[in-house]
């Protein structure tokens, strides 16, 4: 509790501090993103070709020293009527001035005005304020009668580090100099609201999230996605009936690609190593003229960490043991990312996109386990002392295709989308366990050898297409629905072998081997509706799904399958602003998590003699509720403060169970680890998020999380673990220092806290021993860690940027976990990559107008001449 006390006045400390301080907040010159279009028309709506088009500038005269206007840009507009100007300024006056042959000109104010610091948009229109320099002017047109138009306002944002909106927070990276050369991983590690343990599993408010990837789930693993390829990442910790129902109450982490869309080329490359010596590098390259826009990009990155382990352990059964294990993983190999991308603007309001990614992952990690068993019986303790080698070789390839369109109406904010995702991998794998038992302890004579491979193929494939249509209603109210469909195929064969030491060869052995197949399906519909009365807004959506999956075990013919009828998710979202920028905000949503393959099939796995699993065919979805009220005040600078308090309630929780059966391959009892669905779970909790800039040089990022969460089991083993009430802090500073030095330093602490709900259901159940932990009652020792990087960037225009990071300073950051159930009592303790040094370099290049595509105008207006005049 001192920790608690002593980590929110710092955060109530550091806002009363910038809020006294004079001057912050000066807003540099914002870039050239400005953005307008349109179509001019006669009077009869007919387009009208080879108007011209001009776009004059008000700028001061450095000779009189006066205000005059000169031109900046000047088109003439094509067959149908369409003009497009891009890459504007967001500051001074503009004024474009439209005629043609028989008609009378018109003029037309421009302007790109920045928020007033502190004003937040309207509930419901965020989207539309971040895009506002994105403008639509609609048909303009042209008459005998001259009329002059309403100026148009358009505003423009910056990129704060945190952005609210109705149901997400938004995290901009690219002040995480700790990121460079690092991958998805790192860069969650200093999201707020988001924890990641020494094994890269990431939790939102102490629950596995669903990854999203531009808004639609992905089947990459977070390590393989390099962070120099991410822009934002999307915290949606209450999803709408517009996200997918499934993936229960966790919430969803949506991340955002980096796609730069301006006139000319552009690019970066990278390369860097760390302390282990593993390299990685890539480079990112964007075009764009004309109609058509393309950008590539491609990573490499090598994994060299490594971690140590160790579990001391007592069984219970009819023979007491106690269990000391030791291990050192060390990890080798690497992958390759790479993704092309082109969009293709057919008019300024249709718009067709494709890209494709690839993935290739080459690993070849290694395992050293030494594991002392001591007997315990009544006429005196017996020994035993093994050290086993595990030479693990992986390979991944996987191929992602994407395509979409989207078509813009002359209404601000009506859209049609549609588009299809597509991924596709193949996996191989070949692991070598060789354990060697001693007569006395290590050194002394070996006195048994055994070795077992195994041998794994599989293929997995993941389609969605989805389709969306919103329609705005006046300048507060908005319809959104949607259509989608997702599909998921899974193939699978593990074959273990079992060294014969008579005949010194490999034996396939049957029962440790597995080979299947199954498909899921999810169909969805949702509709929603956003509006606001004054300064009350509300979102109120629906969404409908079904499901079904069928599996088949192929060594045994054996044939399973399932459907799940149409179940129906709301969501309700409530805002409430009030004076003095204070807003507050309450959200219900129900959403499901369905069992998946791992969990259902009746088999029981071998394969790894220290974790044998089985699935359960009786399993049924779990429901979760989610009630979230937040209140948020906008601070001046554009500082942020948001407070939230939050429950879920899950009924049929799908956990992790431990049984005991006897194991074919010994004829003994052994642990076996299965799923059940417990009676239900629930977590409540409060939450803090703080976004500061104490003085010009210093901001900084904080997150408090206090939470309690218990799963009653009273169903399957009659006593239930005790509620424990725990907190996660997480704060992220970052420093500008003379001489283009900036500093970034974070921390985090996580106190005391239950085991964690793990519901990822695949094969593998975690490290040697550590079995079905969620089953068992315990706790997470509290723990720290903190990271620093400090860049540097030189040459023309900052174009490179060299940076040096070290993770894990004190090297504080352990797993250390204690558990007991009814057959075993476990202490573990882990540590992965601790003071691990990055070094990278940056190069950034471009040049922003040149003709790459410019086609041979006809046209003798002599318009050409005016494009991309400054």
């Amino acid at each position: 509790m001192k920790r608690i006390i002593v980590f929110m006045a710092a955060t109530l400390l550091s806002f009363s501090a910038f809020s006294q301080m004079p001057g912050m907040g000066n807003a540099q010159a914002a870039a050239n993103i400005g953005h307008i279009y349109g179509r001019v028309l006669d009077s009869l709506g007919k387009p009208i070709h080879d108007a011209t088009v001009l776009l004059l500038y008000t700028r001061m005269d450095v000779t009189t020293h006066k205000m005059k206007e000169v031109l900046y840009k000047g088109i003439t507009t094509k067959a149908n009527g369409d003009f497009s100007f891009e890459e504007l300024p967001v500051t001074g006056k503009l004024q474009l001035k439209i005629s043609a042959t028989g008609f009378k000109p018109i003029a037309q104010n421009v302007s790109f005005n920045m928020p007033k610091p502190g004003v937040q948009p309207a509930m419901g229109n965020m989207s539309q304020a971040l895009n506002a320099f994105d403008k639509d002017l609609g048909n303009i047109k042209l008459a005998e009668d001259v009329n002059q138009l309403q100026g148009v306002v358009v505003t423009a944002t910056s990129k704060p580090t945190l952005k609210m909106d109705i149901d997400k927070k938004i995290y901009n990276i690219e002040k995480d100099i700790v990121n460079a050369g690092g991958t998805a991983l790192d860069v969650m590690k200093n999201v707020p609201s988001v924890n990641v343990d020494i094994d890269g599993n990431v939790t939102l408010r102490n629950a596995t999230p669903q990854i999203y990837i531009e808004g639609r789930p992905t089947t990459l693993t977070l390590d393989q996605i390099p962070a120099d390829a991410i822009e934002s990442v999307e915290v949606i910790t209450n999803p709408s009936a517009k996200y997918d129902a499934s993936g229960g109450g966790a919430g969803i982490l949506n991340i955002i690609l980096k796609k730069n869309r301006k006139t000319g080329y552009n690019g970066n490359v990278r390369a860097g190593v760390d302390s282990y010596g593993a390299i990685n590098g890539g480079a990112d390259f964007n075009m764009r003229q004309g109609k058509f826009n393309f950008n590539a990009s491609a990573f490499v990155n090598q994994n060299k960490g490594k971690t140590f382990g160790t579990t001391n352990r007592t069984n219970f059964g009819d023979t007491s043991t106690s269990v000391n294990q030791s291990s050192t993983d060390k990890d080798n190999g690497g992958f390759v990312f790479g993704r092309v991308g082109l969009d293709y603007f057919m008019t300024n309001r249709t718009s067709f996109s494709a890209g494709m990614v690839r993935v290739h992952a080459d690993m070849s990690p290694n395992q050293f386990l030494s594991t002392n068993i001591d007997s315990l019986l009544n006429t005196g303790t017996t020994s035993q002392y093994s050290e086993r080698y595990a030479n693990t070789h992986r390979i991944f390839n996987g191929t992602g295709a994407q395509f979409g369109f989207k078509q813009l109406f002359k209404q601000e904010g009506q859209t049609l989308t549609a588009d299809m995702n597509y991924f596709s991998g193949n996996n191989s794998n070949n692991v070598l366990y060789n354990t060697n038992y001693y007569h006395n302890g290590a050194g002394s004579a070996i006195i048994n050898n055994t070795q077992q491979q195994t041998i794994g193929t599989g293929y997995n494939q993941f389609l969605t297409a989805q389709t969306d249509y919103v329609k705005p209603f006046g300048k507060k109210s908005k319809f959104e629905t949607g259509l989608r469909f997702q599909q998921q195929k899974l193939t699978n064969g593990t074959d273990n072998y079992y060294m014969d030491n008579a005949s010194k060869n490999f034996i396939l052995s049957n029962l440790a081997s597995i080979n299947y197949k199954n498909t899921n399906n999810v169909y969805a519909a949702y509709a929603s509706v956003t509006s606001a009365i004054k300064n009350f807004g509300y979102q109120l959506g629906l969404r409908a799904e079904r499901s079904d999956y069928s599996g088949d075990l192929l060594s045994t013919q054996q044939h399973f399958s399932n459907s799940y009828p149409i179940s129906l998710f709301p969501s309700v979202f409530l805002s409430q602003k009030f004076k003095g920028n204070n807003e507050v905000q309450f959200s219900y949503t129900r959403r499901i998590n369905r069992p998946n393959f791992f969990q259902l099939i009746p088999y029981t796995d071998y394969s790894d003699s220290l974790n044998i699993t089985r699935g359960n065919p009786n399993l049924v979805p779990e429901f979760t509720s989610s009630f979230e009220l937040s209140y948020l005040k906008t601070l001046p600078h554009n500082n942020t403060f948001l407070a939230s308090i939050y429950y879920k309630h899950t009924a049929g929780l799908i956990t992790r169970y431990l049984d005991t059966a006897q194991n074919y391959l010994t004829g003994k009892q052994d642990i076996i680890n299965t799923y059940v669905n417990a009676n239900s779970s629930y977590t409540v909790g409060a939450e803090l998020t703080g976004v500061t800039k104490l003085t010009k040089w210093w901001d900084m990022t904080m997150n408090v999380n206090i939470y309690n969460s218990q799963i009653n089991t009273n169903n399957i083993i009659g006593n239930s673990q005790a509620a424990l009430w725990s907190w996660f802090g997480k704060m992220n500073n970052n420093f500008k220092l003379p001489g283009k030095f900036k500093l970034q330093l974070t921390g985090l602490y996580q106190s005391k806290t239950n085991l964690p709900v793990n519901n990822n259901g695949g094969q593998q159940m975690g490290p040697p021993m550590m079995q079905s932990q969620s089953a068992s009652q315990g706790y997470i020792r509290s723990f720290y860690s903190v990271d620093a990087a400090i860049s540097r960037s030189f040459l023309k225009n900052d174009a490179a940027t060299i940076s040096i990071s070290m993770s894990d300073i004190f090297r504080t950051r352990y797993s250390d976990q204690y558990s007991v159930s009814n057959f075993f009592v476990q202490d573990y303790n882990r540590l992965r990559n601790p003071q691990m040094i990055r070094l990278n370099f940056t190069y950034r290049f471009g040049k922003m107008d040149v003709s790459l595509f410019k086609r041979k105008n006809t046209n003798t207006s002599g318009m050409d001449a005016l494009q991309g005049v400054q």
